[in-house]
């Protein structure tokens, strides 16, 4: 459908947890006298930051002339964990950026996390894709759900596993900000603003 739509965009969601202390699977080549280890951290329970960060992702895919794929990766930190509320919030931010590239529609592959099946986020969309065909301008949402236990249909899964182990630091912990500041590094992203839980989801 993206495809013979030049103004539709294809877009692969999903939500991915960043931990400051878990250390991801790591093979590497080391000097015989040097060997590169882990450190297990640990954080005070008084201490600053949380212990892991909440993140949303979109992985934009458009086919190439030579037949192959162009990726590009947007991301979204949350201050708390994914809702409803924070989600209709981040789609209409992906569906303004969207709208400002000339796009058309969004065709969104997410799979069937609770926030993404809610009474509120789908009736969000059903009310945003009607404001968009009542007033001619905007981004509609045309979701497509994967099966149920099927992570490996979605190509973002394997960028969140390739990208902790790029950010990983062997020896400290690292505050959220500069965990935050190596995955868009990582992911060459533009820093964006901390969704929030509104008052009324918390």
């Amino acid at each position: 459908m993206a495809a013979s739509h030049p103004t539709r965009a294809l877009g692969f969601q999903d939500e991915v947890w960043w931990s400051r202390l878990a250390q991801p699977a790591l093979r590497g080549r080391v000097e015989a006298d040097r060997p590169l280890r882990l450190v297990e951290q640990a954080v005070a329970e008084e201490g600053p930051g949380p212990k892991a960060l909440a993140c949303y992702g979109l992985l934009l895919r458009a086919a190439t002339a030579d037949g192959g794929w162009q990726d590009e990766t947007w991301l979204r930190f949350v201050d708390g964990r994914p809702v409803s509320a924070v989600t209709t919030e981040y789609l209409a931010r992906c569906c303004a950026r969207l709208q400002a590239a000339g796009e058309e529609a969004l065709l969104l592959v997410w799979d069937n996390a609770s926030w993404h099946v809610s009474r509120a986020v789908r009736a969000w969309i059903r009310a945003h894709n009607r404001q968009v065909k009542w007033s001619g301008r905007g981004v509609r949402i045309i979701p497509c759900r994967l099966p149920i236990k099927s992570p490996w249909l979605n190509p973002i899964e394997p960028k969140w596993a390739h990208g902790k182990r790029r950010v990983v630091e062997p020896a400290r912990l690292l505050s959220a900000d500069e965990l935050i500041d190596r995955v868009y590094a990582a992911f060459d992203c533009d820093h964006e603003p901390l969704l929030a839980i509104p008052a009324e989801a918390a």
